[in-house]
């Protein structure tokens, strides 16, 4: 048996990276899976390529995070199709990176809204649900550049304004057995790092390596690194866990934080 035998998890920006690789392992462990993507046709794609058990499903849906009538539409389809709704991993983001001087406002809005405001949007539509049953679970992902990074401003403050929110949500849906916590990963191998290689013009072994160097256990994060995390924090095994931001960075926040 899974941790996640008869659960419906809902996970953002899952098409491919750090949510896909979440994705696969939730599937693993027995949960119906939906993921939830701009793009419905990679979420669909993705949602095929899920390792579901039993008599667990996986669905592909589209939806614009930072819409709240699309964002509602998509919550009402996985209830209908997947028979409930028992976690929500807010994971979709993107990066439009630039010094402060040369971001433009539309940069600025864009980072924030997907990220931020499409965090509240999800769990404003799936709380309804989670406090009906007296039971969900909300997993955030923040970043390590919440606590600054040169170049990021817009996806700092939304990344550290994601860990506000989730102790603020802590606080509010306690009550109604609904725990809220938060993973700031640190460097992950994914498409979007290998783009960041890309834009710097370096090789994509050599940008991994650097980075690997600048934490204490030196090696890069993988997805599954970030998906172990999220299951624990989504799982009943965490039930006394609420509030809370989860660094898995190889330790690279240490020096941030001392």
């Amino acid at each position: 048996m899974g941790r996640f035998d008869g659960r419906v998890v809902v996970i953002s920006g899952a098409a491919r990276g750090i949510g896909f690789g979440t994705a696969t392992k939730f599937a693993e462990e027995g949960a119906s899976v939906a993921i939830v993507d701009l793009d419905e046709a990679a979420a669909s794609e993705a949602a095929a390529k899920l390792p579901v058990t039993g008599d667990a499903k996986a669905i592909g849906v589209g939806a614009d995070v930072a819409d709240g009538a699309s964002v509602d539409a998509a919550i009402e389809r996985v209830v209908s199709e997947l028979g409930g709704i028992h976690v929500l991993v807010n994971n979709a983001g993107i990066t439009r990176d630039n010094l402060m001087f040369k971001m433009s406002e539309d940069d600025w809005d864009l980072v924030i809204n997907v990220h931020l405001k499409g965090a509240f949007l999800m769990t404003k539509a799936a709380q309804k649900h989670f406090t009906e049953q007296k039971y969900g679970k909300v997993v955030n992902t923040s970043s390590i550049s919440a606590l600054g990074n040169r170049g990021q401003v817009n996806y700092s403050s939304a990344k550290m304004g994601l860990q506000g929110f989730t102790k603020t949500l802590g606080i509010e849906l306690g009550p109604f057995g609904i725990n809220v916590n938060a993973v700031a990963p640190g460097f992950i191998a994914t498409e979007m790092t290998d783009a960041t290689a890309a834009r710097l013009k370096m090789d994509v072994e050599e940008f991994r390596q650097l980075n690997a160097e600048a934490n204490p256990v030196k090696r890069v994060g993988f997805p599954e690194d970030i998906a172990a995390a999220v299951l624990f924090l989504a799982s009943d095994e965490a039930s006394y866990i609420t509030g809370q931001t989860l660094y898995v960075d190889g330790g690279a926040s240490l020096s941030r934080l001392s």
